[in-house]
């Protein structure tokens, strides 16, 4: 079974790099799940939004792998923002996923309209003083929300999940999260598959003997991001965990660079409500 790299978190916490996202399963697919976690994975990304919380903690639970092995992540959605409406959400979370704890807990966006995150994340940092999460981080959260969480907050998140692909680098705030000691986490690695056909990343495949989503997942991992790719598809699942055999060179790494264009391909967190 593939040995999965992990990075340590700013609070000391390990989260295995490469993670399973479920993103868009259904309920009743989550099946997926274990398949994944026969694949080799041990970091499941979930979220309240979702609607899966419960299909994941079943394929947990009958996984029989132990649950210190495994690194949970869910997020509190938009219209349970809010100090107490963060903890009422974050017990129902808990009980769906049929855990007492979750490793990595996120606000899901920062809905800067609503102005709640401030709040939202006081009720997290009061669930990680009392144990019930591991590791607390934000999601979509854009420069100008971190420093303003900063200056409310002496808990720095240990995470900030972003859209973040070839095609879409997020370059400023990479370098953000590394002054602060954020960690880079990546959702929608592969563009929803737009940036697949792109000559520079075919012809990487070619080279390796490696798929073109294997060479994205690749320039991740290089990149020190954490990345959770999504499939429902069990060689797919396989696929994008068989990525430790091979590396990308200074070079080839450079070439990749250059197809940053600023595509975003999901909400905008400045907007989106």
């Amino acid at each position: 079974m593939t040995s999965l790299p992990a990075l340590t978190l700013n609070n000391g916490v390990s989260i295995p790099q490469l993670g399973f996202g479920v993103y868009q399963v259904p309920e009743e697919d989550t099946t997926t799940v274990t398949a994944a976690l026969r694949a080799g994975y041990r970091s499941i990304d979930t979220a309240a939004a979702y609607g899966n919380e419960a299909g994941v903690g079943k394929a947990i639970a009958g996984s029989g792998i132990a649950r210190e092995e495994l690194f949970v992540t869910t997020k509190v959605w938009n219209t349970d923002q809010g100090y107490d409406a963060t903890l009422r959400a974050f017990d129902e979370s808990l009980a769906r996923l049929g855990l007492d704890h979750v490793d990595l807990y996120l606000i899901h966006w920062p809905v800067p309209a609503q102005d709640r995150y401030l709040d939202t994340w006081r009720a997290i940092e009061r669930l990680t003083a009392d144990g019930r999460i591991r590791a607390a981080g934000v999601s979509n959260f854009q420069p100008a929300h971190l420093r303003r969480l900063l200056d409310h907050s002496s808990l720095v998140p240990a995470v900030n999940q972003i859209e973040l692909h070839p095609a879409f680098q997020q370059t400023e705030l990479r370098e953000l999260h590394a002054e602060l000691g954020i960690a880079t986490e990546a959702w929608s690695p592969l563009a929803r598959g737009v940036v697949l056909d792109d000559e520079a990343i075919t012809t990487l495949a070619e080279r390796h003997g490696k798929s073109p989503s294997q060479i994205v997942l690749r320039w991740h991992l290089q990149l020190g991001n954490i990345v959770i790719p999504k499939s429902v598809t069990p060689s797919r699942i396989a696929e994008n965990i068989d990525v430790f055999d091979f590396a990308l060179t200074d070079e080839e790494m450079a070439s990749l660079a250059s197809l940053d264009r600023g595509l975003r391909t999901g909400p905008d967190p400045d907007t989106f409500n």
